[in-house]
């Protein structure tokens, strides 16, 4: 888990501390995932349209409202209600420039207002309101709400293109479930 390494918890630091990032809206916040995604000219894929529902938690506990419980990588995940999602900011680190061509992030703007989608839905305000798909260059950082619907497809030009993905969150978690790590 990245945000054991201690560059992992300065950086997620410095990115809480940042103004920008603090005028978001949920405060106090701690780092509690960081994903790294890489894609290179032997490693391209892409990601259907989604929402990024499930957190990472300690234990797990019996309580209505929430869901899809499972393990990756040895840590363990739930999908909370709604409330608690829209409470989260994602954080995207580029490490190499994303430009038209990298198969970078893609988006339906607005809709993470709109809650927890079916894909009916999800395709229905894809078509209404369309995709952005921003451009973002080396050490730059894009803020996005999990719930917004995002997907990428595959690189048409295959170059290094390496993210880091933190997810930050209130420093408590409502219906007795606690982060699996806080930072």
């Amino acid at each position: 888990m990245w945000l054991s390494e201690p560059w992992c918890r300065d950086l997620a630091a410095s990115l809480r501390e940042h103004a920008s990032i603090n005028d978001l809206g949920v405060s106090p916040m701690v780092a509690v995932q960081c994903t790294s995604f890489e894609k290179s000219p032997t490693n391209n894929w892409l990601v259907s349209l989604h929402q990024d529902l499930s957190v990472p938690v300690k234990d797990r506990v019996t309580t209505a409202g929430l869901s899809g419980w499972s393990t990756k990588e040895h840590q363990l995940f739930v999908q909370p209600p709604t409330s608690v999602l829209e409470d989260l900011i994602a954080v995207r680190v580029h490490l190499d420039d994303c430009g038209p061509d990298a198969g970078g992030l893609r988006v339906v703007p607005g809709s993470h207002r709109f809650g927890r989608l079916d894909m009916s839905r999800a395709a229905s305000l894809r078509a209404q309101y369309g995709e952005i798909a921003p451009e973002a260059a080396r050490g730059s950082v894009l803020a996005m709400r999990p719930l917004l619907l995002h997907a990428s497809s595959k690189a048409t030009v295959p170059s290094s293109r390496r993210v880091l993905h933190f997810l930050f969150g209130p420093r408590s978690l409502p219906l007795g479930l606690t982060w699996g790590m806080a930072v």
